[in-house]
């Protein structure tokens, strides 16, 4: 089996071939086995931490909601967030699904200063515009699920960074970095216990 983590650069999908010539994980700079693939996505306008595998049981266990595996969001705001939009996001805030409303479940959120040293991407955000700086831990994963939760609170998402995933983080990672990890320790830092995890072929 083979694991890496990497950094997924901001207009990127998450996917090696696309039918409308967008940019894939194809044009990062690195050999990957055939067939591995992305456990989890992020949208083509976020970046950050992205798992590929071809471990189906790794899959299964971390993206199983009921296991509820802790993934952490550095956001940047449109405006200055005040205590009850933060209040409002934690406790759960109702978002719009395909198949209807949906409320989130308790989440937590905190204001952070800008952070230090933090990449520059192809599209920079004016230095005007009041914004401010959230880091958010959920433990579900619907789509665009963060940028619905801030909107909803009135305080739009213009840059989405994902720094976690459990125990794997970014730190000093930049955008295209890649990084490959033992199953023992990637399975540990997931807190994921390998021996438990099982899957129907």
């Amino acid at each position: 089996m083979n694991y890496y983590i990497i950094y997924k650069p901001y207009k990127m999908i998450s996917q090696f071939t696309s039918t409308h010539k967008k940019k894939c994980l194809d044009l990062l700079d690195f050999s990957f086995s055939k067939d591995v693939y992305p456990v989890g996505r992020l949208d083509e306008n976020s970046e950050g931490l992205l798992i590929l595998t071809n471990d189906k049981s790794l899959n299964f266990k971390l993206l199983n909601p009921v296991f509820e595996h802790k993934r952490i969001y550095l956001v940047q705001l449109q405006g200055i967030i005040t205590p009850e939009a933060l209040k409002q996001i934690e406790s759960g805030i109702t978002i719009a699904q395909e198949d209807g409303p949906y409320t989130t479940k308790p989440s937590k959120i905190k204001q952070v200063k800008k952070p230090v040293n933090l990449p520059p991407r192809a599209h920079p955000i004016s230095d005007l515009l009041p914004t401010s700086w959230v880091e958010l831990t959920l433990t579900e994963g619907k789509y665009h699920q963060v940028r619905k939760m801030t909107a909803g609170a009135g305080f739009p998402c213009i840059r989405l960074i994902r720094i976690a995933i459990e125990g794997i983080r970014l730190e000093n990672m930049q955008p295209g970095d890649i990084r490959e990890i033992k199953r023992d320790a990637i399975y540990k830092k997931l807190n994921i216990a390998a021996g438990d995890v099982k899957v129907s072929k």
